[in-house]
């Protein structure tokens, strides 16, 4: 048995490694290790999630952002992105398409922009809350301050997403400027799970800067932060970014990550992501494959979808609600699989017994 399939084993006997047993497991991986791991991490996913996948609808509700990171579209010194900002009348419309095509969360998505003030959020969550008590709402807006996130929460928000982007302080230093840190990163995904969001962290496969090294001590954080969603997906240029001529992650690398997540986490809420769509077309039916159980397709209304590009060439910018998922649905039929009209919580998560508050 080869050393790479040695560590392979030890990963799915206890679900963790040593941070050199990562970099190893990612430096030398081959077609034996990959295929062992991907068909171990579908085991793990049909065995608690049975070939019932969760799709959570994407509503892109502004594209304006006070931050500068390197790596995205929508970043602050970009003037070619045409802004906006959808009102709540145009989101409310976006969660009663979704809920007629069976959707049961709404995702709110949108770069950091001051417009949306504590009120103004709070205001939405509420209204979207009353609309659609059955619905869990996720938020995904950035780096906040402890009491905005309790209000959002106490409003009734149910999960936040907030991809940490990388554990090593150095490599972050290269994907955002100055003005962010991976300290304060790291601050608001625990002062989220400590109010009792379910919380979600993440990063890009590939990124510029990125090493086995770096991942290995994404994937020791993840283990100590213990979330309940892990967005992974491969990093894409922007041509109107500082990384335009940078290359782009690749599938099979996503594909090897995210089987080592699920096996890590039995239990995770784990995308396969429109990122893995872009650049595979068959991408989130192999994520899906290699253990991952959510899809996140998008509301957001047609006219303004192909303004919030974080990298080029986003797949589904084109597709309507409805016929997207009839299409979704069948691209899932055919390798045994089905969407389910359902919140899609974290197994073992309630909102009164894990709030603070309770």
């Amino acid at each position: 048995m080869s050393e790479v399939m040695k560590i392979a084993r030890k990963l799915v006997k206890q679900g963790y490694l040593e941070h050199d047993e990562y970099a190893r497991l990612l430096a030398n991986r081959n077609d034996k290790v990959r295929e062992y791991l991907r068909s171990t991490a579908q085991e793990i996913a049909i065995e608690n999630y049975g070939h019932d996948i969760f799709l959570r609808g994407i509503i892109e509700f502004t594209n304006t952002c006070r931050n500068d990171c390197y790596y995205c579209g929508i970043r602050k010194s970009n003037g070619k992105v045409d802004r906006y900002r959808l009102n709540p009348d145009r989101i409310l419309h976006c969660c009663e398409i979704g809920y007629r095509i069976g959707l049961r969360t709404f995702v709110l998505q949108g770069g950091e922009d001051p417009y949306f003030t504590d009120d103004r959020m709070c205001e939405l969550i509420r209204g979207i809350k009353s609309k659609y008590p059955d619905c869990a709402i996720t938020l995904s807006i950035g780096e906040k301050e402890r009491e905005s996130y309790e209000r959002y929460f106490e409003a009734g928000a149910d999960r936040f997403l907030l991809r940490h982007e990388t554990a090593d302080a150095d490599h972050y230093s290269k994907l955002h400027p100055e003005t962010l840190s991976l300290e304060h990163r790291m601050k608001c995904l625990n002062t989220l799970k400590d109010i009792g969001y379910q919380i979600g962290a993440g990063f890009m496969v590939g990124s510029p800067g990125q090493t086995y090294d770096t991942v290995a001590s994404d994937f020791e954080y993840l283990h100590s932060l213990n979330p309940h969603m892990i967005g992974i997906g491969p990093f894409i240029h922007h041509d109107d970014t500082p990384f335009r001529d940078e290359l782009d992650g690749t599938v099979e690398m996503t594909l090897y990550c995210l089987s080592i997540l699920r096996i890590m986490f039995p239990k995770v809420l784990l995308p396969a992501t429109t990122a893995l769509g872009t650049i595979d077309e068959k991408g989130r039916e192999k994520g899906v494959l290699a253990g991952a159980n959510v899809i996140m397709p998008s509301l957001s209304p047609d006219d303004i979808r192909g303004k919030y590009l974080i990298y080029d060439g986003k797949a589904g910018v084109d597709d309507e609600a409805e016929a997207g998922r009839k299409l979704l649905d069948g691209k899932l039929a055919k390798i045994g699989y089905r969407t389910v009209t359902e919140r899609g919580d974290y197994k073992g998560w309630n909102r009164t017994q894990n709030s603070i508050r309770s």
